[in-house]
């Protein structure tokens, strides 16, 4: 089974730039969490409670300030898997609001997995 947040809007202060740092803004993360058989039961005390799993990212986002993304995904991986216990855990952190060199981008994103 598998818990998936898809689009999680979490405003941060992450960046390389002054400006991204000063300014902050807007991040989107994918998340994927492998749980087993886990919920199966129908009780939310046997499952992964994804409100949890999405507090748990707003909270890192707003705790740390991070440079790079690849840095940010790779610490809510780790969160992820240290607080929730999944098998598996898949992290793809998108940054909206990116114009590299100039060009127009749709968004850049890090995906980190930890088995």
């Amino acid at each position: 089974m598998i818990v998936e947040l898809a689009g999680l809007e979490v405003f941060g202060y992450h960046g390389v730039e002054e400006e991204e740092q000063r300014l902050g803004q807007l991040f989107l993360f994918d998340v994927q969490l492998e749980v087993g058989e886990r919920g199966v039961s129908d009780r939310l005390e046997d499952a992964v409670d994804y409100t949890q799993v999405a507090g748990a990212i707003r909270e890192l986002s707003g705790a740390q300030r991070f440079d790079l993304l690849e840095a940010l995904a790779t610490r809510t991986a780790d969160l992820l898997m240290e607080r929730f216990a999944p098998e598996r855990v898949r992290v793809r952190v998108r940054k909206p609001q990116v114009q590299p060199a100039g060009m127009t981008v749709e968004y850049s994103a890090v995906t980190v997995e930890r088995p």
